[in-house]
């Protein structure tokens, strides 16, 4: 197992990505550039977090967290265009909405945190001895 396939947001991505495909194979003619850009922006999330969870504690860690972050929000508006136009109901929707909130808000936090791990910290303190 990759240590990408532990995270939670990339497991709960891979969910979404077979819900929007699931939707995608019914949506054709006039709906096909929603459809295409649903198809797209929904692997860019696990594809993303696969490949910033791969880099070691960077400003470059955290864009790729906030490519995928994007690419989500991105989902979460074609839904919500798919749902104006009638394409899809809201039922169905706000079932990949759903999915897309957990994604988003761990994405925030992957993305806005420094995520090191910190060894050999020391902590002073003092005792009743002087020590």
């Amino acid at each position: 197992m990759f240590d990408h396939e532990k995270l939670d947001a990339y497991r709960v991505s891979i969910t979404f990505v077979t819900w929007a495909y699931s939707l995608c194979k019914g949506l054709k003619g006039i709906d096909r550039h929603a459809r295409d850009q649903l198809l797209r922006s929904s692997q860019s999330i696990p594809l993303n977090i696969a490949e910033g969870n791969g880099k070691p504690p960077s400003a470059d860690r955290k864009r790729f967290f906030r490519i995928a972050l994007g690419s989500a929000l991105e989902c979460a508006a074609t839904i919500d265009v798919l749902m104006a136009c009638e394409a899809i109901d809201a039922e169905t929707g706000n079932n990949g909405k759903r999915l897309l909130v957990r994604i988003v808000s761990m994405l925030v936090r992957m993305s806005s945190v420094d995520m090191r791990v910190c060894e050999g910290v020391e902590y002073e303190y003092e005792n009743e001895y002087g020590n």
